[in-house]
C-alpha cells in the first residue's frame, strides 16, 4: 500500500488526532488528547474505567461530539465525519457489541460487509479474507449466533476487512472472552494484520493482553494521554504499570516479563 509523506518527509500517520476536546452536551471527557498511528502498525489505548477511552474512540468516529481539536486520516481533515464516509475513506471499525448479524450465517455477514462492491469484487474479497482467517472456512454455512466467542469476534473482524480498510478500529475486542480466548484474538487475529499493511486502533480494557501486541500505547487519566511510549517499555517499566494499569494489571505484566 503506497504511502504519503508530510512536508518534512515523515510519513503520514494512517490516523491522527490533535489536541481533541469531545465529550457530550457541554461536558468534556477527553481533554487535549492527540495520538497517531502510524501505517502498518498497532496502537493500543488503555487506562483505567472513566478514563474517557470510549468518548475518545466515538469522537474519533464521529459518534461523540468533538468541541475543537482534529482527527485526521492520511492527513484528510474528517472530524466529526459520519461513519458511513468513514467507512468509505478506508476505516474499518469493530465494536464491542452487535458486532455480527446473529441472524445471518457467516457468509452472509460477510457479503454484507461488502456491500460497496459489485458481485465479482465481493466474492474476491471473500476468498481473501478466508485467506486471512482460513478457520472460518468450515464456519460459513453456520449462523452467528451459534459461534464461540472467538469465532464471533473472527467473523466481526472478517466482515470490516470486506471493505478492504487502510485502518481497523477495535472496541474492547476481547470483552466477555476468557483470558485464553483473548489471547488467541489478540495474538492470533488482530497482530497478524499489522503485517498484512493493516493499521489498527485498539482500545482495549485488559490492558496487559492489548499491550503485549501493540507497538505503542497511549494511557489515559481522566481524559488526558499521561504516557505515550513503545508498548513493550511501558510494560518492563514496574512504576508505569502499577501507576497507569492498576496494582492487578502490574502483577500480570510483571509475571508475563518475567516469564520472558
Amino acid at each position: 500500500m503506497p504511502t504519503s509523506s508530510d512536508s518534512g518527509g515523515r510519513e503520514t500517520p494512517a490516523l491522527a488526532v490533535q489536541n481533541l476536546v469531545a465529550g457530550y452536551g457541554d461536558f468534556a471527557v477527553v481533554d487535549g488528547v492527540s495520538l497517531e498511528v502510524p501505517v502498518g502498525k498497532v496502537v493500543a489505548v488503555a487506562g483505567p474505567n472513566g478514563a474517557g477511552k470510549s468518548t475518545l474512540l466515538k469522537a474519533m468516529l464521529g459518534i461523540a461530539r468533538v468541541m475543537s481539536g482534529k482527527v485526521l486520516l492520511d492527513g484528510q481533515d474528517v472530524t466529526s465525519a459520519p461513519l458511513e464516509k468513514l467507512a468509505r475513506l478506508g476505516v474499518g471499525y469493530v465494536p464491542q457489541l452487535d458486532d455480527v448479524f446473529d441472524s445471518l450465517k457467516v457468509l452472509e455477514n460477510l457479503e454484507m460487509g461488502g456491500y460497496l462492491c459489485n458481485r465479482v469484487e465481493r466474492q474476491r474479497r471473500i476468498e481473501r479474507v478466508l485467506q486471512v482467517f482460513p478457520q472460518l472456512q468450515a464456519k460459513l454455512h453456520r449462523y452467528a449466533e451459534t459461534l464461540s466467542g472467538g469465532e464471533r469476534k473472527m467473523t466481526a473482524i472478517a466482515r470490516v476487512l470486506m471493505l478492504d480498510p487502510k485502518i481497523l478500529v477495535l472496541d474492547e475486542p476481547t470483552a466477555s472472552l476468557t483470558p485464553e480466548l483473548s489471547r488467541v484474538v489478540l495474538e492470533e487475529q488482530v497482530r497478524p494484520l499489522s503485517a498484512m499493511g493493516t493499521s489498527v486502533l485498539l482500545v482495549e480494557q485488559k490492558a496487559v493482553a492489548a499491550l503485549a501486541i501493540a507497538d505503542w500505547a497511549y494511557l489515559l487519566v481522566r481524559g488526558r494521554v499521561e504516557v505515550s511510549a513503545p508498548a513493550a517499555e511501558v510494560l518492563s517499566d514496574p512504576n508505569m504499570r502499577e501507576i497507569f494499569l492498576g496494582r492487578a494489571a502490574a502483577e500480570v505484566a510483571a509475571r508475563s516479563v518475567d516469564a520472558e
